[in-house]
């Protein structure tokens, strides 16, 4: 939450740009060239640094050693407690989805399932506007930029939802 409002501009900003460009790659290359060139990218980045602090190293004649030692010496093996947790709430969550889906698509509340109807006729109407990586990207500047226009804008934004929701409530009253 500290990143999407902004606690940390410097960090915030490049989470956001770093998302916003992978996505907007995704919307554009295959899966497998995103992630290549986003390693080929890092790659880069570490390759220089090393060749760099190493030659450095060289013309000052100092032993600094290897420039990511802390990083490598680091412990980064995930322990089989955090595996079962993990594995526990993603069980909890799969059987939540699976009776959720069972008892929508098999019409145990009438009303419910109707719902369900609607909002996949909807859906299917937002999906010939947009691909899924469109509303991920729209999704993700919005998430972004909502926590800083909001409360500048919160009465401009509360009539214009206010005046939505009069509408559709009354288009549904018809």
């Amino acid at each position: 939450m500290e990143l999407v409002h902004w606690k940390q501009p410097k960090k915030s900003a490049s989470v956001f740009v770093a998302s916003l460009l992978v996505l907007l790659s995704l919307a554009t290359l295959s899966v497998i060239s995103v992630v290549s060139y986003l390693l080929l990218a890092c790659l880069c980045v570490t390759i220089t640094f090393r060749v760099y602090k190493s030659v450095i190293q060289a013309v000052q004649k100092s032993e600094g050693g290897h420039p990511f030692r802390s990083l490598l010496d680091r412990d980064i093996s995930v322990s089989s407690e955090s595996i079962r947790q993990l594995a526990d709430q993603s069980l909890f969550h799969l059987n939540w989805f699976t009776s959720q889906t069972r008892r929508l698509l098999l019409v145990e509340d009438l009303v419910d399932s109707l719902k369900l109807a609607a909002v996949m006729w909807v859906l299917t109407y937002v999906g010939a506007v947009f691909n899924g990586v469109t509303i991920l990207i729209l999704a993700d500047v919005i998430v972004f930029t909502m926590p800083l226009i909001y409360p500048k804008k919160k009465v401009q934004i509360d009539q214009h939802i206010e005046s939505l929701r009069s509408k559709v409530e009354e288009m549904l009253k018809k």
